[in-house]
C-alpha cells in the first residue's frame, strides 16, 4: 500500500452509504464500529447533536482499530419529528405508528459526518439536514410497507431511495444526505483536506 495515499474506511454497515459511494465512483473499505447508538449518554441530547457526536464516536472507534494511513467516514442519521429523534422502529409495529404519525406531514433528516485523514492527522465533522414531506399515506400503503421489513432498520422508518420512494412527495435540501451520506459535503470535506475530488477517488 502507497505510504502517500491514505485508504478510504466507511465505519458503518450501510448498504445505501456504501453504494452512495460506489456510485459516485469511490472504493470504501468497511469497518463497522458496532457503536452502542442506544445509550442514555446519546439518548439524552437533541436529534440534531447526537448525530454528530455518534458520527464521531463512531470514526474515532474505527480509528483505533486500523493500523494504516486511512480517511475514515463515519455518519449517522435521524430523523426529527415534532422535535424528537424518530431513529430504526425495530419493531412492524413501531414502524405502523411512526408512519401514520408523518404521513401528511413533513420532518428533518440529519445526517452528522466525521471526516478523519490520519495521513495527515486532521478531522472534519459537521451535520447536514434535509426537509422530508410525506404523502397521504394509507393504512394499507402503511401495512404493506412495513411487511417488506425495509423500515425497520433505517432512521426514521423510511427510505428515499426504496419501497417507501412514491410516498415522499417532496425533499428540501440534499437527496444523498437522506439516503445516508451527503455527497456534496464529502467533497468539500476531502477539499478542505488537501485533495482534489480525482484524488480523492482514486484512494483504494
Amino acid at each position: 500500500m502507497p505510504s502517500n495515499r491514505p485508504t478510504i474506511v466507511l465505519a458503518s454497515a450501510s448498504k445505501s452509504r456504501r453504494r452512495l459511494l460506489e456510485s459516485a465512483g469511490l472504493s470504501p473499505k468497511i469497518m463497522v464500529s458496532n457503536v452502542d447508538e442506544e445509550t442514555e449518554f446519546f439518548n439524552s441530547m437533541s436529534p440534531s447533536d447526537m448525530v454528530i457526536a455518534l458520527a464521531i464516536t463512531k470514526a474515532h472507534t474505527v480509528r483505533e482499530q486500523i493500523d494504516f494511513p486511512a480517511i475514515i467516514i463515519g455518519c449517522d442519521s435521524t430523523f426529527e419529528f415534532e422535535g424528537k429523534s424518530l431513529g430504526k422502529p425495530g419493531t412492524p409495529e413501531i414502524a405502523i405508528e411512526r408512519a401514520k404519525r408523518v404521513r401528511s406531514k413533513s420532518g428533518v433528516l440529519h445526517t452528522g459526518h466525521c471526516i478523519i485523514d490520519t495521513f495527515k492527522d486532521r478531522e472534519i465533522s459537521d451535520r447536514v439536514s434535509t426537509r422530508v414531506n410525506f404523502a397521504n399515506i394509507s393504512d394499507e400503503e402503511i401495512i404493506d410497507y412495513v411487511a417488506t421489513e425495509e423500515p425497520l432498520h433505517v432512521a426514521g422508518g423510511f427510505t428515499l431511495d426504496g419501497f417507501s420512494s412514491p410516498f415522499i412527495s417532496s425533499i428540501e435540501g440534499d437527496y444523498t444526505n437522506v439516503v445516508g451520506i451527503s455527497m456534496p459535503f464529502l467533497r468539500m470535506a476531502s477539499a478542505q483536506l488537501g485533495y482534489s475530488w480525482p484524488q480523492f477517488k482514486a484512494m483504494q
